[in-house]
């Protein structure tokens, strides 16, 4: 398997018996011995160097490689989920590197077989990739490399409008076709069905105000049922597909890039939980088992590197690994549970030990259900926050300066929650498919606090024009006002609502700041 020599191979079998040996479980691993530009190619592929030619994966080569020539980045290890999955190893690595970075490939490969996130993903996705760069190379053939190429940057610039969750829930049938005239005889139900009484009586047991409102109720669903589509739809690049006036090579590729946006979705899901997962089976089998006396320097040196944090970043790697450990710690001495989460003594609940040994148990149970934002909005504790000292700052506007505002730990995970829902991407859903009766298309910015940048909005209504060939509206809360952005392929205008498309109700309850 790949090209390791013989020492590589031989502590990659230790290290495979040994993860096997902890209860991990994941694919056969493929490892690759590559040179340092070898792995930038492939990393600038995301992974799968025989994507189709796109300038983009040029431009993150040079970057990467002027990175690695500078001294400002290296990359020590590039993993792909796929069975069997392949990982890639850097010629120039230590043998102390080579070993932490199969021990934390690992680590991966197992998170990428068993987190329920991961379970919609294709398996055989070095082939499927391989296939769409085949077809996309024959596209450029027949209608030129520019038409294909411009297409694809206008389908980069879309692809984080998807629904993420769509593998996971069942939204109901699908958006449905443009209305139809209904049949007069459909009128009928629009008839608000009585209890039958006397004369007398009826009033009294069908009382007209009620009557009315069933009425007007019956009336707005068949109205909803009749909007195109029938309910807002998240997933904006398959409205797209089903529904914009594409030729045949555009819908086929657009319908590539969005099965790779939903491949690589569950890896932003799961960024956290994933790289933290990863540093916790290599520190563990490093420290436990394959370092060598005359390695610990260096081991240490490399480990701390990938688990400082520089200010006012988040390192997933960092708040991964010490997340998991303290949910073993925890569970390993007993403090969870009513009682425990009744007790609202602080020390008692710092001093709190009952041993179970359900911390090992636990950790791969949460390996396998959680995603980022459960994983956190569960397990940041008060006590957790506060061993890792973390804190909501801001400028203080009297000096200017960056304080700390606050350490209560339900404002930290606020912050974090908010950063992480959505990939911290505004989330966008079509609503209108027939705006006005003209065909234009009509979205709603679904605001959770965050407006949206106006310039780059005006430039994505641009690109969903080029697709739609109608005019695009995109209705969203700026500075606590209703504000609605166009674009009908000539300007782009921006006016003030007030009230919402009536498919999502009113915009701008919520001012600008609020929760």
């Amino acid at each position: 398997m790949g090209n390791l020599t013989p020492e590589l191979a031989a502590l990659r079998d230790e290290t495979r018996d040994l993860a096997k040996s902890y209860g991990l479980d994941f694919y056969e691993v493929i490892f690759e011995l590559v040179d340092y530009d070898e792995l930038n190619m492939v990393a600038s592929y995301g992974g799968f160097p025989t994507r189709y030619p796109h300038w983009r994966f040029g431009m993150e080569y040079e970057h990467l490689s002027k990175s690695y020539t500078y001294g400002l980045s290296k990359i020590y290890e590039l993993v792909i989920n796929n069975d069997p999955c392949y990982a890639y190893l850097m010629r120039s690595n230590s043998i102390t590197e080579q070993k932490l970075v199969m021990a934390h490939v690992y680590g991966h490969c197992d998170f990428f077989k068993n987190n329920a996130w991961f379970s919609h993903t294709s398996r055989k996705m070095m082939d499927v990739l391989a296939n769409h760069g085949a077809r996309i190379r024959r596209y450029m053939d027949r209608y030129g490399q520019e038409p294909v190429e411009d297409f694809i940057d206008l389908v980069h610039s879309l692809d984080n409008l998807i629904d993420p969750y769509s593998p996971y829930i069942d939204r109901g049938p699908d958006s449905g076709e443009p209305p139809r005239r209904r049949k007069k005889q459909d009128d009928d139900r629009h008839e608000v069905r009585k209890i039958p009484a006397k004369d007398y009586m009826d009033r009294y047991i069908n009382p007209p105000e009620f009557m009315r409102q069933q009425k007007e109720r019956i009336v707005r669903e068949e109205q909803q049922a009749q909007r195109f589509p029938a309910r807002p739809a998240r997933d904006v690049l398959k409205f797209l597909l089903d529904h914009a006036p594409l030729q045949t090579w555009q819908q086929d590729v657009l319908a590539l890039l969005r099965e790779e946006a939903y491949y690589f979705a569950p890896q932003g899901m799961t960024k956290i939980m994933n790289e933290g997962w990863a540093v916790f089976w290599h520190s563990m089998l490093m420290t436990r088992h394959l370092l060598e006396a005359s390695e610990v320097v260096q081991y240490c040196d490399t480990h701390s590197g990938t688990l400082a944090t520089r200010p006012g970043q988040l390192n997933p790697y960092k708040i991964g690994v010490e997340l998991f450990r303290h949910i073993e710690e925890r569970w390993n001495h007993g403090r969870f549970g009513p009682e425990y989460q009744a007790c609202d003594d602080p020390e008692v609940r710092r001093t709190w030990n009952r041993p179970t040994n359900e911390g090992r148990a636990k950790v791969f149970e949460v390996r396998r259900i959680y995603n980022d934002i459960t994983f956190l909005d569960e397990f940041v504790t008060a006590e957790f926050a506060e061993e890792q000292k973390m804190f909501v700052y801001g400028v203080d506007p009297s000096t200017g300066r960056y304080v700390i505002l606050d350490r209560d730990y339900r404002k930290v995970k606020q912050q974090l929650l908010a950063a992480l829902t959505n990939f911290g991407q505004p989330i966008i859903k079509v609503v209108d498919g027939n705006h006005a009766n003209r065909g234009e298309l009509y979205l709603v910015h679904e605001w959770v606090g965050g407006d949206l940048q106006l310039e780059q909005a005006q430039m994505t209504l641009q690109n969903l024009f080029a697709l739609w060939q109608r005019p695009v509206h995109i209705e969203t809360i700026e500075d606590g006002r209703g504000v609605l952005l166009s674009y009908d392929g000539k300007e782009s205008t921006s006016k003030e609502v007030t009230a919402s498309h009536p498919a999502v109700g009113r915009v701008g309850m919520a001012s600008k700041g609020s929760a």
